[in-house]
């Protein structure tokens, strides 16, 4: 990374402070608009990004790291424009005020929820899926009337810039506002009071943030990662499952928070799971991955870098790469690669993957993968291939995860009625759908007195022996 120097730095803190007072002197106006005014400011998004911009987003994702086109639609184009029609279907129905039960010992009074917006918010987007998870949460923030800035990663320098073009096009910095740069610009923006700012990124750098955010009680949506297992048992379809934690970890070059970051096999099944991996991979990509234009790279020489460590290491402590293990520095490529008999110790136990190593394991009883999902973080999703209902019960009641998914990998983030997040280590706060919306809401609780009796005035002071005996009926009956 260049070096940034002391007047940068107050150029870019300038800019950022500007932007960010524009938008707070705004922010009711925008908070005040009307679900008809959302919806087309949501619906310009949808356009851009289906039509107006569709091909320049191939182009820049190619780029970026060799992203094939179709898989650019299926991750990038398709979600965004998924989440702008299920926001626009349904939006004026998130926007009204719910009703909600009034106590007896309050009676004369009614009682609702108002979904009001934050106010200034930030999003801060990764590199893996630019477009999709800059605007889909910008669509949630939108819908709730905030006003918004946005820092999407250096890492996909192209798709960054393509981004501003479109902010800039579509919107007045005072509502929606673009920055583009690397740590210095993420820097000043965390410094700023925001309202609520969500992150996708890694777990390190969301400590990062949240701690930023503590300064000033910011509210945080922190969208992370982990090490997603997948558990296939001895009842599990193997073809099926082959296919699909092939095509899941093969995707964007297994560059996914969600993507299968290791498998346990039931020990029976290992050599046919192996069989039809290594078939439905040559399937997808051909017997010389390299030349498939349907592959994608990793995204610069620090991460390829930081995989072939990985690799390095456990060959180092005598693991076994049953499939793959080609690489090639000059081009960022690291072929789907299968290692089993890793040592605990081994590098590839320690972070998320982040790209196309599965390692392996076997095991004879479902304790065994259990217990060791259960030492480690909270995982982002869990994947169980099963037919075993009993088995499937097991593994999804005595594990925790921020989704669970039976019988396939990483689907669940297509569906926009399932609140998207992590817990804990992979995560805080949920997205997607109404539960974006509402990550971008302050839930308003809101009393009105409608009748001339005051149910309360039997509880005010002076407390004489008639009061006191209200209270204990109030509290025997009306509680």
């Amino acid at each position: 990374m260049s070096q940034i120097s002391a007047v940068d730095i107050k150029i870019v803190s300038e800019k950022i402070n500007r932007i960010f007072d524009s938008q707070k002197r705004n922010q009711y106006k925008v908070g005040q608009s009307t679900a008809k005014e959302r919806k087309a400011k949501i619906k310009k998004i949808q356009n851009a990004i289906q039509n107006t911009y569709r091909e320049r987003i191939k182009e820049v994702s190619y780029q970026d790291f060799k992203k094939n086109e179709a898989e650019v639609d299926l991750t990038e184009i398709f979600p965004i424009v998924a989440s702008a029609k299920f926001t626009n279907n349904r939006l004026s129905g998130w926007m009204r005020d719910e009703k909600v039960d009034t106590p007896l010992a309050q009676m004369g009074m009614s009682s609702w929820i108002k979904y009001e917006s934050k106010g200034v918010v930030l999003i801060i987007s990764p590199w893996n899926f630019a477009f999709n998870l800059t605007f889909i949460p910008l669509i949630s923030a939108i819908a709730a009337g905030n006003t918004v800035m946005l820092k999407p990663s250096e890492n996909t320098s192209h798709s960054s810039a393509l981004m501003k073009e479109i902010i800039d096009d579509l919107f007045e910095e005072d509502e929606v506002a673009l920055i583009e740069g690397a740590i210095p610009e993420t820097s000043a923006l965390l410094k700023k009071p925001f309202n609520h700012i969500f992150f996708t990124g890694a777990p390190s750098i969301g400590k990062i943030v949240m701690k930023a955010a503590a300064e000033h009680l910011t509210s945080v949506s922190l969208e992370l990662g982990g090490k997603c297992p997948t558990i296939v048992d001895q009842t599990a379809n193997i073809k099926d499952a082959a296919s699909r934690i092939a095509w899941a970890k093969g995707m964007n070059n297994g560059q996914i928070c969600i993507a299968p970051d290791y498998v346990y096999v039931h020990e029976s099944k290992k050599e046919e799971f192996m069989k039809y991996y290594k078939k439905f991979t040559n399937d997808y990509y051909g017997e010389n991955i390299q030349e498939s234009d349907s592959y994608n790279r990793i995204v610069n020489d620090n991460h390829f870098r930081r995989i072939k460590g990985y690799m390095d290491d456990a060959l180092e402590r005598d693991a076994v790469i049953e499939f793959g293990g080609q690489l090639d520095e000059k081009d960022n490529f690291v072929s789907p690669t299968v290692v089993s008999n890793l040592s605990d110790e081994a590098l590839v136990w320690e972070k998320e993957i982040f790209g196309p190593i599965l390692p392996l394991r076997t095991f004879s009883d479902l304790s065994e993968p259990i217990d060791f999902v259960n030492k480690g973080e909270k995982p982002l999703a869990l994947y169980v291939y099963s037919k075993n209902k009993k088995n499937i019960n097991r593994v999804v009641d005595n594990t925790r995860s921020g989704g669970v998914v039976i019988n396939h990998n990483a689907v669940h983030y297509f569906n926009n009625n399932l609140p998207f997040g992590g817990s804990n280590n992979s995560g805080i706060g949920k997205g997607m759908g109404e539960f974006g919306f509402k990550a971008f809401s302050n839930a308003k609780s809101v009393m009105k007195q409608w009748s001339p009796i005051d149910g309360m005035e039997n509880f005010r002071p002076p407390y004489s022996n008639i009061k006191k005996k209200l209270i204990a009926f109030a509290i025997k009956y009306l509680s």
